[in-house]
């Protein structure tokens, strides 16, 4: 991975002359990640190049939660012409690794990203769009944009389009707050660091933020694309979560919900970057994906969802399916 040639001249101008760029990571989008290493300094160059990628919701919402106390990236420098911005690197401790392989402490870590998620669920919510129903029928309709055609399947996309709409009432009637809904909260993005008083936990990839219920939060850490949460975790969290912030009786039903809601976008989205963006990597994900999503289909509250998906994406076009047709 080559940094991008305005990299050495930022840099410079960011009082980091002759610093060493070395490949970091990358994710799902066009952003990549550069470690900057100046004898003792160090810090993550982000590359979000325009017009692809916008660095300044990013910035927004990390300085946001710095001024509330959390533990995002402090910005050192920006260009936003270039989409360089120069944060800080909290290291290489994420907290998926770490709980795979100390799973002693899998309880323990947790238990302090629900405690996060009670006190920012406190807080007014940032100045965000919200995350209303032309959001969520957006993401959800990834599925019959992207799953459907590419395992040959032709769906009743109206009558999924009005089976969504009969349950998400459920959230946006919610007596729930209004809240900051980070939308990527799980264990890739969440850095265990030496900041007790921000809970040991740095957050990333947040610029996507939105205003919406809180249960979304707890959904992408509990019901996690990228590990397995063993159930009794989930279970465990979910009672603290609720035992912390005294949410109304409607909130096991948004949690299903938003479950299946953010569920059903993700298989979506896995298999757009397999089609569109060349990355199947991410079909390996979907057996776990459709098992969490069926789970949550199985709550009374999403009963007409369920009826659609049984109708209409039977449960050999689900699971493998998609990888045996990648590959084939």
């Amino acid at each position: 991975m080559i940094p991008p040639v305005s990299a050495p001249d930022f840099l410079v101008k960011a009082g980091w002359p002759g610093a060493a760029i070395v490949p970091l990571a990358g994710d799902a989008s066009f952003r990549r990640y550069f470690r900057v290493l100046d004898g003792g300094r160090r810090a993550v160059l982000m590359d979000a190049p325009p017009p692809h990628e916008d660095p300044r919701p990013f910035i927004a919402i990390a300085e946001h939660l710095v001024a509330d106390g959390f533990a995002a990236p402090r910005i050192l420098a920006r260009d936003l012409d270039e989409g360089l911005v120069l944060i800080e690197d909290f290291g290489d401790d994420r907290l998926k690794e770490h709980v795979d392989a100390q799973p002693d402490n899998e309880m323990t870590v947790y238990s302090r990203a629900i405690d996060l998620l009670v006190d920012l669920h406190k807080l007014p919510a940032a100045d965000l769009p919200p995350y209303d129903r032309a959001v969520y029928r957006r993401e959800v309709g990834l599925v019959t944009e992207w799953y459907c055609p590419a395992i040959g399947l032709a769906v009743d996309e109206d009558a999924y389009n009005c089976a969504w709409d009969s349950v998400l009432p459920i959230v946006e009637q919610s007596a729930s707050p209004i809240v900051t809904v980070l939308r990527d909260y799980h264990a890739e993005n969440i850095m265990l660091i030496d900041q007790p008083e921000a809970y040991g936990l740095g957050l990333l990839d947040f610029q996507d933020a939105l205003a919406g219920h809180p249960a979304y939060d707890l959904v992408s850490l509990l019901q996690d694309a990228r590990r397995d949460v063993p159930p009794e975790i989930e279970a465990a969290m979910l009672a603290r979560y609720k035992a912390l912030a005294s949410p109304p009786a409607d909130f096991d039903a948004a949690y299903a919900v938003l479950g299946a809601q953010r569920n059903a976008k993700i298989i979506g989205i896995f298999t757009r970057l397999w089609k569109r963006d060349g990355k199947p990597r991410y079909l390996a994900y979907l057996p776990r994906m459709w098992g969490l999503l069926e789970r949550d289909l199985a709550h009374p509250a999403l009963a007409p969802v369920a009826e659609w998906f049984a109708t209409n994406i039977p449960a050999d076009k689900r699971h493998q399916a998609l990888q045996e047709f990648a590959l084939a």
